[in-house]
């Protein structure tokens, strides 16, 4: 066995030991495992030191800008940032930036990382329970394989924060779950604490797709039809609910998560292409008391900017994917900064394992062509479509998202602008901890990459 294999235990203790997180750590006390509730995040941050960044030209995710800025970072926190001189505890680590970009950790709503692991085999197909239609009782956290060598491969693109959902198969597709980009031996050790949980929906061709011969929905018609019955049963239960008249016995996981979603605690994240159904669906949404978090892929966002400001509904868009199927024909590389300028809450997100390394490059080209179509969008603002967007899509944007005093330190360290194609993340901070430094080879490695015969990839951080 390679694991009994002597090179194999130094090239794993050396690597863990760079890393500082190690897969087999302690999940917490044993008083804590107690107390918690079931699935609840076991994510504890790691003591980091204070470090003060100076020089830097500093994004602030949220449209500010510093061009020769400093940012310090204690127990973890933004603790200052901007045209300062900070008064330095002993031990304190200072980064000379020498005008290095610095921007907010990437944020990616839409991810499938670790429910549809690399390498991509049907194993590890993880991320559709295609049984029915209706299956909101599923969460992608029960699916994710912490292992996944793709969670590294993000961080090296600067993702410090990721949303995973369950595929698109299905009209109520199930629960998503927001992470913490750390290497960890348990899902429950990256889950974000305190992120609501989401409902994965789709509507359009996929369902009726995947179903038409099975049952149904085999028209958009009957989607709706399946959503607004499940959406009356769900209201029926909440009453039963509020009311205490649900005992243990009698609990419907289904129905949970749609009362949960009717109540307000769990954000309805919805597969959605075309613009006249995006409008349905937010129709649907005042019918039954619920609010759209936000659409998915979007497309046709640009038509309907107005109809998403007006109900507080983000579009989390490519920058120039579609064509691929008739509901994505009608695409426009102006989308993204379309739907920006409307007023409306614009955000990108990569549902891919490789496009989520690049999407500080998504978002160059979504600003060159809102730029080119005359908008006059500063990279100040388009860096919210990965930073402070996508954290209200997903509910944390009350601890990241942005620089701002009190936040979490989580950081990226650009080698040069963060809008070149060139430019790639030199360092990432998750919680003021140093995870990832392209300088000195510090990055997390996944045991599956360990060690694999014949691979000369084993033990070198690539």
């Amino acid at each position: 066995m390679i694991k009994t294999n002597t090179a194999y235990t130094i090239i794993a203790a050396s690597v863990l030991a760079l890393v500082g997180f190690s897969y087999f750590q302690s999940r917490n006390t044993e008083d804590a495992k107690e107390t918690a509730p079931a699935y609840a995040s076991t994510y504890v941050p790691k003591d980091s030191p204070s470090v003060y960044i100076t020089n830097a030209h500093i994004l602030d995710g949220i449209g500010g800008e510093f061009a020769a800025g400093n940012l310090l970072i204690v127990d973890g926190k933004i603790s200052q940032i901007g045209d300062f001189k900070a008064e330095l505890a002993q031990g304190t680590t200072v980064i000379d930036a020498k005008g290095a970009w610095v921007t907010p950790g990437v944020i990616d709503t839409h991810s499938h990382l670790g429910v549809y692991a690399t390498p991509g085999v049907r194993a590890h197909s993880d991320g559709n329970d295609a049984t029915s239609p209706i299956t909101a009782e599923v969460y992608a956290e029960h699916g994710v394989w912490p292992q996944d060598p793709g969670f590294a491969e993000a961080l090296a693109g600067g993702v410090t924060t990721l949303h995973v959902l369950p595929g698109s198969a299905n009209l109520f597709g199930g629960r998503g779950i927001t992470l913490r980009n750390i290497p960890s031996r348990t899902v429950q050790g990256m889950k974000f604490p305190d992120a609501p949980y989401t409902l994965k929906m789709a509507c359009g061709e996929n369902p009726k797709r995947v179903y038409g011969q099975r049952g149904g929905p085999a028209s958009r018609m009957g989607n709706f039809a399946h959503y607004r019955k499940n959406w009356i049963k769900a209201q029926g239960y909440k009453d039963k609910l509020d009311k205490g008249e649900i005992t243990e016995g009698k609990r419907n996981l289904q129905l949970e998560t749609l009362a949960g979603v009717l109540s307000g605690d769990i954000l309805v994240q919805m597969h959605c292409y075309r613009a006249d159904e995006m409008a349905q669906i937010l129709d649907m949404g005042k019918e039954f008391g619920y609010k759209v978090s936000s659409f998915h892929h979007a497309v046709e966002a640009y038509k309907i900017p107005d109809l998403l400001k007006e109900a507080g509904t983000c579009a989390a868009m490519w920058s120039d994917w579609w064509g691929f199927k008739m509901e994505s024909y009608d695409g426009i590389r102006e989308n993204i900064p379309f739907v920006h300028a409307g007023g409306a809450c614009a955000l990108i997100h990569s549902d891919s394992a490789n496009g989520i390394q690049r999407l500080n490059q998504e978002i160059a080209k979504a600003w060159a062509h809102g730029n080119r179509a005359g908008l006059k969008i500063s990279k100040a603002d388009a860096w919210k479509w990965i930073s402070s967007n996508p954290a209200k899509a997903i509910g944390v944007f009350d601890t990241t998202g942005s620089l701002e005093v009190g936040k979490r330190a989580d950081i990226v360290m650009w080698s040069g602008d963060p809008f070149s194609t060139y430019t790639k993340a030199n360092k990432v901070y998750l919680d003021g901890v140093l995870m990832f430094d392209r300088a000195t080879g510090l990055k997390p490695m996944s045991d599956f990459k360990l060690g694999q015969p014949g691979s000369s990839l084993a033990g070198s951080g690539e």
